[in-house]
């Protein structure tokens, strides 16, 4: 098990990947570009096994952000207390510089959507996620981030934008925010708004960790374009020069590459992981 009794290293300001086992003997041998590594809560649950050990090899030299999928935190009903204790156990164990979730909903009664869906930004909601983020903190014991979503639609009852919203939770809750500059891309093309105007209202000086990551493209029924949140492809030129315009604004900051599905070979993710390193250099010496 991993050493409770030491702090958390930091979450580097450089370039971080999503872990795929399939990767860990090339982290192990060379890891540069890569400086830490982000795993998704719900994989690393159990008491044992290979996944864990993988983990704690590779944290002797990489800082670790633990990235959840399952609380549900826009969820209207409580928040699941065994998902939530679970994972405080796998933080005790795993002392990660940082912890994410979603801003959406993923479950009904007792089912589990196997999906990440959107929410309408009224008092509330806000109310509601507000309420959640402080469990989650208070239970944890330790500041959470928030993760904008990527949006195929928009709620007529909505009262905040998203941004003026996220920034509602943060002055209520304390938390920080995770700033997807994919997901702004992808829900700013299918709402047919400026990515550009997103960032330039977004709170920016709460967030602590950037991601970047690809999608596929369809149409919909009108034929205007479609875009999907897949992780399932290189980043386009469209999102790097976004992250580009956002780092401008924060500054340097975490950065992650996300590649979930239809994971490649190391040498693709490790090139996109330099491409992301490279915005960042650029911004260091301006």
């Amino acid at each position: 098990m991993f050493d409770q009794s030491s702090p958390a290293r930091p979450l580097p300001i450089g370039v971080g990947v999503g872990y795929k086992p399939q990767h860990f003997n090339d982290l192990m041998a060379a890891p540069a570009p890569v400086t830490w590594i982000e795993v998704h809560a719900e994989n690393y649950m159990g008491d044992g096994g290979r996944p864990p050990a993988q983990l704690r090899a590779l944290s002797e030299h990489l800082a670790l952000s633990v990235h959840g999928v399952g609380l549900s935190i826009g969820g209207e009903a409580p928040l699941d207390r065994d998902h939530l204790n679970c994972l405080k156990i796998l933080l005790e164990r795993s002392n990660p510089a940082s912890f994410s979730e979603h801003l959406a909903w993923s479950t009904h009664g007792a089912e589990f959507l196997n999906d990440l869906l959107p929410l309408p930004y009224t008092q509330t909601t806000l109310d509601c996620v507000a309420d959640h983020i402080d469990q989650v903190q208070d239970t944890l014991g330790r500041q959470m981030l928030l993760e904008n979503p990527s949006s195929y639609l928009a709620f007529a009852e909505s009262t905040f934008s998203e941004t003026d919203f996220l920034a509602a939770l943060v002055r209520k809750t304390g938390c920080g925010l995770l700033l997807d500059v994919n997901n702004v891309f992808v829900s700013s093309t299918n709402l047919d708004v400026s990515p550009h105007a997103y960032i330039d209202s977004y709170p920016l000086s709460a967030v602590g960790e950037i991601h970047v990551g690809g999608h596929d493209e369809d149409h919909d029924d009108a034929g205007a374009p479609l875009l999907i949140d897949s992780h399932g492809a290189p980043v386009v030129d469209p999102v790097w020069a976004l992250l580009d315009y956002t780092l401008q604004r924060t500054g340097r900051k975490p950065v992650l590459v996300e590649w979930d599905t239809d994971v490649p070979d190391w040498p693709v993710l490790r090139a996109e992981a330099e491409r992301a390193a490279t915005a960042l250099a650029v911004i260091g010496v301006r």
